[in-house]
């Protein structure tokens, strides 16, 4: 039977990552510097990650897709190489279908001729998930959760209990789905939209960002309803007329959809809302602070 799944034109795709938090089934990833639709079987055809390319790269397409079949897959997918068919073989594994990555493994198998990478290697990582020899999505993961420890600054010194800094906090909730747009701390606040993660990597958080301004957090990768908070933005700006609105973002490809979030509430408005973003660096650095 024919169903509609999404199309990704390479030449036009810049690999800005802007449409994988957008894909909800976990099937779009970046693959050496490309969007890449690493699995037919996540991917519901509904288009959720079209309207984020600003590349206009994403379409719908209709074209045969019967019962699933590995097989065909695979002969496709050895031509991208050795990082997308990981990325592939990882995603069939999180989601426990075993079935179809064993007949991909042994699709690889019974045709050597068609890589151009060992497939004693690959099988390694895929099953240990021993690291890559590339960086950032080159496993196929988000290089949001790559695994990193870091050093103490040098001359760092623990906060001694009587320098330890008070709360900055002046209202609950903070979340995003939990806050009322109509609360009176946020009528005509400057308003701080922080990532989950930012206020955990940044040490100065409470005192230089947070310190009298309205918060709300939210993660733009791993949270749902995602619409709910365009609306809830959007009433902030013309409902509450928050003054300004800080959006502080981690450096991780998937944060930035925080930003988008901000954009789309903006064009339901009739109020023209200052936004600074501010990007932070998984060790806590600010990378980048301006006016958008």
């Amino acid at each position: 039977m024919k169903r509609e799944i999404i199309k990704i034109d390479e030449d036009l795709c810049n690999g800005c990552g802007v449409c994988v938090p957008n894909c909800h089934e976990g099937a779009l990833q970046i693959i050496d510097g490309k969007a890449r639709l690493i699995s037919d079987l996540m991917c519901d055809g509904l288009g959720a990650c079209i309207g984020h390319c600003p590349e206009g790269a994403i379409t719908i397409e209709k074209r045969e897709a019967e019962s699933y079949n590995e097989t065909k897959v695979m002969s496709g997918m050895v031509k991208k190489g050795r990082n997308t068919v990981i990325a592939h073989l990882k995603h069939m594994l999180e989601h426990n279908e075993t079935a179809f990555l064993k007949e991909g493994i042994d699709y690889m198998k019974n045709n050597p001729q068609e890589l151009t990478f060992n497939i004693d290697d690959l099988i390694d990582e895929v099953y240990d998930n021993k690291p890559a020899t590339n960086e950032g999505c080159a496993t196929g993961g988000c290089p949001g959760a790559k695994p990193e420890t870091f050093a103490k600054p040098q001359g760092f010194q623990m906060a001694s209990p009587a320098t330890e800094q008070a709360s900055q906090l002046g209202h609950w909730p903070v979340q995003l789905h939990l806050i009322n747009p109509a609360a009176p701390f946020f009528k005509n606040a400057d308003l701080l939209v922080a990532a989950d993660c930012s206020a955990f990597s940044v040490g100065n958080f409470h005192s230089k960002w947070l310190k009298d301004k309205s918060l709300v957090i939210a993660c733009p990768k791993l949270d749902s309803g995602i619409e709910v908070y365009i609306n809830k933005i959007a009433m902030l700006i013309e409902e509450a007329k928050v003054n300004t609105i800080t959006v502080m973002m981690m450096e991780v490809p998937c944060c930035g959809g925080l930003l988008r979030i901000i954009n789309e509430a903006r064009k339901m408005t009739s109020r023209n809302v200052p936004v600074k973003a501010i990007v932070v660096s998984t060790k806590g650095e600010i990378l980048k602070e301006e006016w958008v």
